[in-house]
């Protein structure tokens, strides 16, 4: 009889939890469609490359470059589909000859932030610098040249506003005062119709009117308002129709013979001269 452990006992004991506990990639690949997340999404959330989501989920770690790096995307991807990253970093830690020392990550790291930045002076922006001076410099010159000439013409017209202005002021009361109104048409002027043509001149002495005339063939020759002190002259061979908003404001003259009857003011008038007149038609 034996004092110890028996035969039994000393059988090694086999960890069954090894074999059943799923691999990194199929826990994150389980929790990724669980969240309804597809690796296109995932990929944009956490700016890890599509490829490299596909290695991770079939524990193909090599594209990662190293375990610093795949220890990152495991911990990226896990907080990603909603997974707590600390039990799948021991599990690779464990798979793959425990954690990495933590004092190569921040060469690592450090290297890949330094390297693109050691590049050659960059002529581009320095191309584009001295242009924008050159730019500004000359845009400032020609400020500066334009203010001097701008001074120098605002003094020149200071200097000068005195008679510049006291020219023009005299002749505009001039221009108004001969928009009084016009006599009515001299004895002259009427005698010089045309006795082959039809002359009707519609003169407005007592007020303004609108007055619309035509030609024989029904051309228009005015259609408009004729004001206090106005007169229009109308010829056509053959006959002209006139139409008097306000008879009572105007005076015809037909054939240079003026119209004496009594035109209500406010009456509207079609009239119609020929060759023959005058004689209201």
């Amino acid at each position: 009889m034996s004092i110890g452990n028996s035969p039994e006992d000393e059988r090694p004991f086999e960890d069954v939890s090894e074999e059943a506990r799923p691999s990194i990639g199929r826990v994150l690949k389980d929790a990724r469609l669980a969240a309804g997340l597809t690796v296109d999404e995932v990929s944009t959330a956490t700016r890890v490359r599509v490829a490299i989501v596909h290695a991770i989920e079939s524990d193909d770690f090599a594209p990662c470059g190293g375990d610093v790096y795949a220890r990152g995307h495991i911990r990226t991807l896990a907080r990603e589909v909603h997974l707590d990253p600390a039990p799948l970093l021991a599990q690779y830690d464990a798979e793959h000859g425990g954690r990495p020392a933590p004092t190569p990550a921040a060469p690592l790291f450090e290297a890949e932030r330094i390297r693109p930045e050691r590049r050659g002076p960059n002529w581009t922006a320095a191309m584009v610098a001295a242009i924008v001076v050159v730019i500004g410099f000359v845009g400032f010159t020609a400020f500066k040249g334009g203010d001097s000439g701008d001074s120098s013409a605002k003094a020149q017209a200071a200097e000068g506003s005195t008679p510049s202005t006291s020219t023009p002021a005299s002749p505009r009361p001039k221009q108004t005062k001969p928009a009084a109104p016009k006599p009515a048409p001299s004895d002259s002027a009427i005698a010089a119709a045309p006795q082959d043509k039809v002359t009707v001149q519609v003169s407005a002495p007592n007020g303004r009117s609108w007055i619309s005339a035509k030609d024989h063939n029904g051309r228009m020759l005015f259609d408009g308002l004729l004001n206090k002190g106005e007169s229009k002259t109308f010829q056509d061979s053959t006959k002209i129709n006139v139409i008097l908003g306000d008879a009572g404001a105007v005076q015809l003259y037909v054939n240079g013979k003026k119209i004496e009857d009594q035109f209500q003011p406010g009456a509207v008038e079609r009239l119609t001269y020929t060759k023959g007149d005058p004689q209201i038609g």
